[in-house]
């Protein structure tokens, strides 16, 4: 077995984790949060770390410049962006900081996908 099937495999079994863990939220928050051992005071301090990890992602995929995973990045901003505005509207809090983000990426997106589509035309 290749190293980079190998890889292709770790992905995979990720993807899968990542499913099933956001089904356990989606279906049952509170089943998520006893699967993943979160506590709701803590969760601040989690979102710290995960806006974190955002920023490293969103800074390694713009310097290494592949337009296909920058559409791809992109695209998941904008799923978050509006899924966050849309459970905050719902509840009827504040939420335009989060669907603006949703708005902003698309913009990102719209831009990346052009540039794909144009790449090499000139």
């Amino acid at each position: 077995m290749s190293l980079s099937l190998l890889t292709t495999i770790c992905g995979g079994v990720t993807v899968l984790i990542l499913a099933a863990l956001a089904w356990a939220f989606w279906s049952d928050p509170q089943r998520g949060l006893e699967q993943t051992t979160h506590r709701i005071e803590k969760l601040p301090t989690v979102m710290a770390d995960r806006y974190t990890a955002f920023a490293v992602l969103a800074l390694v995929f713009t310097l290494y410049g592949d337009l296909n995973v920058l559409i791809a990045f992109f695209a998941v901003c904008a799923f978050m962006g509006f899924a966050d505005g849309l459970i905050y509207a719902r509840a009827g809090y504040p939420h335009m900081k989060h669907t603006i983000s949703g708005v902003l990426s698309v913009v990102a997106l719209a831009v990346a996908t052009a540039a794909r589509v144009t790449e090499g035309a000139s």
